[in-house]
């Protein structure tokens, strides 16, 4: 892992890099434990530990299954070459990649096809969630980018994904056009990113941000109240897009009462994707040909690095 820079406690170091990863990790702690009583990641109060500096050149961070590791892009090429500043730079990567681990301890989605797409998007609904709370912002006041600030100055783009209106987060001669559909009736079938985990994740992602603007107020109280005790209770290993918002329909009633605004709410953010609450489950669409843009090359990583 490194040399131990900064400890629970210490104070600011000269490194930008490590006060990030310190204070990302200590924000997403605080969501986690503030708003929804979990202690830590695994709910038992487990350390948060961080490796920056990873390699050279590295364009990804990840959560490893027992820590994070945060690459510090393209600082290695000259400023003209560079596509990815340091990955610590965004809040909401950092809160992304620490909810793979809170995945990991709870409904364990297997990272393939829409369970993996599933596994992306609970991951991006609470590092965004990380970002609006650090910043006390009602959901209408939010940006819903995935990565704002990741990309340098040299790439036609405000982020990586937008939960907002997925598919046009970017669009640049370098990293091609931002693939990720906001319909089921465009969903990608694809044997690249392991069956579209980073791709699809553009429509329940679209079903969030469909329900927190409708609630309205802070998103994390409601909405994201809602998908967390679905996530920590509800969800499994195999769960599907359908699952999901039958899932989250159920939880919204038993929290909130049936037929509630916030159940309402519910149905309304998956009907706008496509998908009806209460029906019967998604068939998984049999993987087709495609091509992995470089930026999901980049930003995808080995199967057991979630990125």
């Amino acid at each position: 892992p490194g040399t131990v820079v900064r400890k629970e406690g210490d104070g600011p170091t000269a490194d930008v890099t490590v006060n990030e990863a310190y204070d990302g990790s200590g924000v997403t702690y605080d969501l986690y434990n503030d708003v929804y009583q979990r202690n830590s990641i695994d709910g038992n109060g487990m350390r948060l530990d961080s490796t920056v500096h990873y390699r050279k050149g590295y364009d990804n961070a990840f959560w490893d299954g027992e820590q994070m590791v945060y690459g510090d892009g393209d600082e290695d090429l000259p400023p003209a070459e560079r596509l990815f500043n340091r990955f610590t730079i965004a809040l909401d990567i950092i809160g992304h990649e620490l909810t793979h681990g809170v995945t990991q301890f709870e409904a364990k989605l297997q990272y393939y096809q829409q369970s993996g797409a599933l596994n992306e998007s609970m991951s991006d609904v609470f590092g965004s969630l990380v970002k609006q709370y650090q910043s006390k912002q009602i959901a209408s006041e939010a940006d819903w980018i995935i990565g704002a600030g990741l990309f340098t100055a040299n790439v036609n783009g405000i982020g990586i994904r937008s939960m907002k209106a997925p598919g046009t987060a970017y669009d640049d001669p370098v990293l091609g056009k931002d693939p990720q559909p906001a319909h089921m009736r465009d969903y990608v079938n694809t044997i690249s990113d392991n069956g579209g985990v980073h791709i699809n994740s553009g429509i329940p992602n679209h079903a969030f941000y469909i329900t927190a603007i409708e609630l309205g107020g802070f998103a994390w109280e409601k909405a994201g109240q809602i998908w967390y005790v679905m996530l920590k209770d509800k969800l499994d290993a195999n769960s599907k897009f359908q699952d999901c918002a039958n899932l989250t329909y159920q939880t919204a009633g038993e929290l909130f009462g049936a037929g509630s605004i916030e159940q309402q709410a519910v149905k309304k953010g998956w009907a706008e994707v496509g998908i009806t609450v209460g029906t019967g489950p998604t068939p998984n669409p049999d993987p087709g040909g495609g091509c992995l843009s470089a930026l999901l090359r980049l930003l995808g990583g080995a199967p057991a690095q979630k990125g």
